[in-house]
């Protein structure tokens, strides 16, 4: 903190006339002057200096802009122009409140600039003194088991307010006693909800990006009536944040302890990466047992999950699929783990397995589309088989139509969507069109298809199906034998007939997104 006006009083010798020595008033700097107004070169809680040269008549307009510009006290040096201090200045500054000091002749005014000087500076240096601390106490808190959290509560002693820890959503995960987080929540909502764009923050934001899209600032500073927040994202500068930190104060905080702030925010975001990359150790790990267990190797898994100390759910069980990034929500009550042996990138998916009573519970903690398979052990055919199910039922939840996807499929209810329930959109969305290809690219004669489906409709039946289509039955056997050369199979034989429904129902539920090479329209 600055020196105070009762320090410098002490210090230089100087006799108060006027005004009292108010024990909050800080002087930031002295200025010397012999103008009738100095207040347009003024800023502020400075002591101003003067002889007096010019001031005469009614005073009480000097001192009230002095006052209006809010010096911290005017010191008037006697023995140049006056031999003593103008009684009616010190009646003005005893009606406005302004601190009047008497500078004695033999008190040169640069030795008071001088003290001031030392002041601040050993203000300065106990202020960096300080923060040098603060860091390293910040450091060993950030190595206790507690980690972020240890981190969050130093901070918010060093700088004598409260502390906050937000996720990623703007959620508070730990706060301080005291904390004020309404006035941060409401903000990060506005801002990540796309309802806002940050309010400049000083040198540490960014400005728009191509195509005028907003990169998250360095950091965001909120005031309200007696309360100054800063808040800063965490996560080594991506666009999107991994999580924020804010901390609070009554008075505004000081570039010294802006440094203290920014290494807390420091040491944040390296307990968070350190966290990320242990956990994803961890997810390796379980994606390893999950390996094992079904190459027949249980025992193995569960040594290994025991050195991390976990344990596999007790049977029986169900498998739910989902997507990777859910498995954060997952880990908490299941083992979950990605699927082995997986590209990176190539639409990973999560397994968990879950005792068959968890189920309902597992799946609406997830927070994402998720496939559940029937009942299975431990043994490595039924658990594989288990695997399929789940990873089929998820397919299933990924594409059901609507404008929103199902959240929970389990592999018994596709059943009742038949054959076509057990296959996967791409799969047989490549059968249909590989298999009915001959047809549709048939010159013009698209009606192909249609008459086949009609003739299959139909149960093989002339006449029924000629009266489908409105034509002949004579022109429906000719396009029939047609289907025939051209598909190179015998459709009176029931297996193709199969086929060929099903390859039918394939194209019409999941249709090409073009047209197939000599197709006509």
């Amino acid at each position: 903190m600055p020196p105070t006006l009762q320090t410098v009083v002490r210090r230089m010798g100087l006799r108060p006339l006027a005004g009292g020595l108010p024990p909050d008033t800080v002087v930031r700097w002295v200025a010397v002057s012999e103008l009738a107004d100095p207040t347009p070169y003024l800023e502020g809680d400075e002591l101003l200096l003067t002889t007096g040269l010019r001031l005469e008549g009614d005073l009480a307009g000097y001192v009230g802009r002095l006052v209006a510009r809010g010096v911290a006290g005017l010191g008037f040096g006697v023995g140049v122009s006056h031999t003593e201090v103008p009684a009616a200045l010190v009646e003005a500054a005893s009606r406005a409140g302004l601190p009047l000091l008497e500078v004695p002749r033999e008190t040169p005014f640069i030795a008071i600039g001088k003290a001031v000087s030392e002041l601040l500076a050993a203000e300065q240096y106990e202020e960096i003194t300080w923060a040098f601390a603060a860091q390293g106490r910040l450091t060993r808190a950030a190595l206790r088991p507690e980690g972020m959290y240890a981190v969050v509560d130093r901070l918010a002693k060093e700088v004598g307010g409260w502390a906050a820890l937000l996720d990623e959503t703007g959620a508070v995960r730990h706060a301080t006693r005291g904390a004020r987080t309404d006035g941060v929540t409401a903000e990060l909502g506005r801002l990540l909800t796309g309802h806002g764009r940050p309010s400049p923050a000083g040198p540490g934001e960014e400005r728009p990006g191509e195509g005028g899209r907003w990169r998250w600032p360095a950091s965001l500073a909120l005031s309200g009536p007696g309360e100054h927040v800063v808040v800063q994202p965490l996560g080594g500068g991506r666009a999107r944040p991994r999580g924020f930190f804010a901390v609070g104060a009554k008075e505004a905080f000081s570039p010294v302890t802006h440094t203290v702030i920014n290494a807390a925010g420091s040491l944040l975001t390296l307990s968070m990466e350190q966290g990320r990359a242990q956990a994803a150790a961890e997810r390796r790990v379980r994606s390893a047992a999950l390996d094992l267990l079904l190459s027949g190797a249980g025992q193995q898994a569960r040594d290994v999950l025991a050195a991390l100390g976990g344990r596999l759910p007790e049977p029986p069980l169900a498998v739910l699929a989902t997507r990777a990034d859910a498995l954060d929500a997952l880990e908490g009550r299941a083992f979950a783990a990605p699927e082995p042996h997986a590209e990176p990138g190539a639409g990973e998916v999560a397994f968990a397995l879950v005792p068959e009573a968890e189920v309902a519970a597992a799946a609406r903690e997830a927070d994402a589309p998720v496939g559940v398979s029937l009942p299975a052990t431990y043994e490595p055919a039924s658990l594989a088989t288990a695997i399929d199910q789940a990873r089929r039922a998820l397919a299933a939840a990924l594409t059901s139509p609507g404008p929103v996807p199902v959240r929970v499929v389990r592999f018994g209810e596709l059943a009742g969507q038949g054959l076509l329930g057990l296959l996967d959109q791409p799969t047989a969305q490549a059968f249909a069109t590989a298999l009915l290809a001959p047809l549709t690219a048939y010159g013009s004669r698209a009606d192909l298809v249609e008459s086949l489906r009609a003739y299959l409709e139909s149960n093989g039946h002339w006449d029924a199906a000629a009266q489908r289509l409105g034509i002949h039955r004579h022109t429906l056997r000719y396009r029939m034998r047609r289907v025939g050369e051209l598909l190179d199979r015998d459709l009176d034989d029931p297996g193709v007939r199969a086929e060929l429904w099903l390859a039918l129902e394939a194209a019409r539920r999941y249709p090409a997104t073009s047209s197939a090479p000599g197709s006509s329209r």
